[in-house]
């Protein structure tokens, strides 16, 4: 993005409202709506108080953390939480060392500067340079507007919780679904010449379910995903269906609504035949054929993915790795969790891994018992989409492959 400003002759009044008015383009500009106005909860703000008074123990602070850092672009708060804290997750105790500079969490930006004071066996966390006035503003240079043309790039927008990219294609494309949910949607009929597959760019031919056919809105334009066959998401533990996980394999628009043909019959009797709906198929993931399913293209969600603990205590386990065979999941990569909005997750919970400790036999007993070793802590994912019964979670650190089955637990 970038912002140029020309201007000729200007009288002192005219260059100062000039000046106020580009500074104030620039704070809008660098500040996007999305980060705006994400919540606050009543629980990060009652601990960062609790924080902000006394410090952080030095025991809860990482051994390597440094006295200072300045924040870069590419940075996460996932990342800077862990660098200061032993459990990156507990955003809210380093929010709370540094409330009198940051009043928003959720606006942080590169160029800022974070100081580590220990003292008294307590640590505090404070913004370099900070006015006596706590400000969640994005640091800025002084900008003087002359009469000559001026280019300046503004790149700062505030850090997010965690590297967008890694979660930005699941949150458009895993949907999950009741046992009705794609049986009674819209489903693809035909396409043109007979094709037996579509890919971008090809038109194919639409019906409604249950006498709810597909119509156009005047002056809108209805956007469709595509769904393939819905694959049962099973509680590794209990075995109960929690929900169906509908394969997406692209989108598509619709360019005339559903309606009725009058024909005339080899017969000679008049009648009427159904005229299905025409898509256009606007992107692929792989190609699509007669009998996928549409459903309307929802609203996006923007969410705010602040790391946390869960309020209560959770039980929970991983269901499936997201677009794979495979049972077991690298850093990084998605999986479906045996918890959804009933069990109060939230996107931002953070929840730690529990591999089960494996069943051995002890040789140096002469009656060759079996032993179970103990459960081991794997590591961390961070729950990023939810569904009533089911949750999306991105796999955060761990030292071994996450395995369908293992158990999740508040990260405590």
């Amino acid at each position: 993005m970038m912002q140029q400003a020309m201007t000729t002759k200007l009288s002192i009044n005219s260059k100062r409202t000039l000046t106020a008015l580009g500074a104030a383009l620039v704070t809008w500009l660098a500040q996007p709506a999305w980060a705006q106005n994400f919540p606050i909860t009543s629980g990060q703000r009652a601990t960062a108080n609790q924080v902000a008074q006394a410090g952080v123990p030095l025991s809860e602070i990482a051994a390597d953390a440094p006295d200072s850092y300045l924040i870069k672009p590419g940075d996460t708060l996932w990342a800077i939480s862990g660098l200061f804290l032993k459990s990156p997750w507990r955003w809210p105790e380093l929010w709370g060392m540094n409330m009198s500079d940051i009043r928003n969490p959720h606006l942080i930006y590169p160029g800022q500067r974070l100081v580590l004071e220990r003292k008294d066996g307590r640590a505090m966390l404070r913004m370099a340079g900070s006015g006596a006035a706590g400000s969640d503003a994005i640091p800025t240079e002084t900008i003087r507007v002359s009469p000559r043309t001026r280019y300046e790039v503004l790149d700062r927008g505030p850090l997010p919780a965690i590297k967008a990219s890694l979660i930005e294609p699941f949150l458009a494309e895993p949907i999950v679904v009741d046992a009705d949910g794609l049986s009674n949607a819209p489903r693809i009929v035909a396409a043109q010449e007979g094709r037996v597959l579509l890919a971008r760019g090809d038109r194919a031919y639409a019906r409604g379910q249950n006498g709810n056919p597909m119509l156009d809105a005047p002056g809108k334009q209805q956007e469709f995903r595509v769904f393939r066959n819905a694959t049962a998401l099973r509680d590794p533990a209990s075995g109960e269906i929690l929900g169906y996980e509908a394969q997406y394999v692209g989108k598509a628009l619709l360019a005339r609504s559903e309606t009725s043909s009058e024909i005339t019959r080899a017969n000679g009797d008049i009648g009427t035949e159904i005229t299905p709906a025409t898509i256009d198929i606007v992107s692929a993931k792989e190609e699509m054929r007669v009998g996928d399913r549409l459903l309307p293209e929802p609203p996006r969600e923007l969410q705010s993915y602040t790391p946390r603990a869960p309020a209560a205590g959770v039980l929970g386990r991983v269901v499936s790795v997201y677009g794979s065979a495979v049972v077991n999941a690298a850093q990084n990569q998605v999986v479906a969790i045996s918890l959804g909005r009933r069990d109060g997750i939230e996107p931002g919970h953070v929840m730690a891994i529990l591999k089960d400790g494996q069943r051995v036999v002890d040789k140096t007993d002469a009656t060759r018992p079996m032993l179970k070793l103990p459960d081991e802590r794997n590591g961390l994912l961070m729950v990023f989409r939810t569904f009533d019964r089911v949750s999306y979670a991105l796999v955060l650190d761990i030292t071994s492959a996450v395995n369908v089955g293992d158990r999740l637990i508040s990260p405590l």
